[in-house]
């Protein structure tokens, strides 16, 4: 037997080991066939859809027993939490306030659900992903549904209805000035349809993206012993490096390797890369 053998059948136990106890944790993991936005671009007919705030929390389906992320991972919510959230299936944001995505992301992301932060979360609903009829009929009843529940932890995202672009701009600067991040158009007349889709729009300032972390950069000068830059790999395959967006606190404890990272950019290079693109934050594992 050569050398590396037993240390191969050595790895090989382990690994053995370890995946009936990986895969009795994700057997039940089916992921929830949600309604993904796709961006504004300006020419829609605004009286068209609903306008709400765009919250910036933590995406959470409710079947009606669980609250799971898009991939059907269950979030360990205090049983007092869960008993708030009425029986029907719900689409919406676990969310901490403005300015407190990591909170929660970090709340998650521990799957701790004696953490007092619970006392904190809203949990904001949009829709109601299994009932039938158009986007305005669910939003109606999912209005009634919300108000004879009375939960303080289970609450409406409120819509409303505008008219002119002005009005959107005005609308975005107030958000933004209040610490939010943007805002989301539903269209009225449209059903519950998973995947990304026009039917739901997301306005922000800046364009957003996501990517996988591969790699780092050493930082120079002031960042000596830190790190400099991310390097990522997009959805497409291409790859770059982030470097800017980040704490000293983010540099010297950066996202592992094989993370999901979401950053910000204005437009794409002539060769295609995001322009100015500035880290964002992790996104919680789904």
């Amino acid at each position: 037997m050569s050398g590396w053998m037993p240390y191969f059948i050595a790895v090989l136990l382990v690994l053995g080991s370890f995946l009936p106890v990986w895969a009795a944790s994700h057997a039940n993991e089916v992921a929830p066939s949600l309604m993904l936005a796709k961006r504004y671009q300006g020419s829609e007919q605004l009286s068209m859809y609903g306008v709400s705030e765009k919250y910036d929390g933590v995406r959470a389906f409710w079947d009606g027993m669980a609250l799971v992320t898009r991939s059907g991972r269950e979030i360990p919510a205090p049983e007092w939490f869960l008993a708030e959230l009425p029986d029907e299936a719900l689409d919406g944001e676990l969310w901490l306030g403005h300015g407190r995505f990591s909170e929660v992301s970090g709340l998650i992301r521990r799957r701790d659900d004696s953490s007092p932060l619970w006392n904190e979360v809203a949990y904001m609903v949009f829709d109601l992903p299994e009932a039938e009829g158009t986007f305005a009929e669910r939003y109606l009843t999912l209005k009634k549904l919300l108000a004879a529940k009375d939960s303080s932890s289970c609450r409406l995202v409120r819509q409303e209805t505008l008219q002119e672009p002005a009005e959107l701009e005005l609308l975005l600067t107030q958000t933004i000035q209040n610490g939010g991040e943007g805002l989301m158009l539903h269209r009225w007349d449209s059903i519950y349809t998973g995947g990304r889709t026009s039917d739901l729009l997301k306005v922000t300032r800046t364009e957003d993206a996501e990517a996988i972390v591969t790699g780092y950069e050493p930082g120079h000068g002031r960042l000596q012993g830190m790190m400099g830059a991310l390097r990522v790999r997009l959805a497409n395959g291409r790859e770059f490096q982030l470097g800017t967006g980040f704490t000293d606190i983010q540099r010297q404890s950066p996202p592992e390797v094989g993370e999901t990272v979401r950053f910000t950019y204005r437009g794409l290079t002539s060769d295609g890369l995001p322009r100015f693109a500035s880290f964002d934050r992790v996104r919680p594992p789904e």
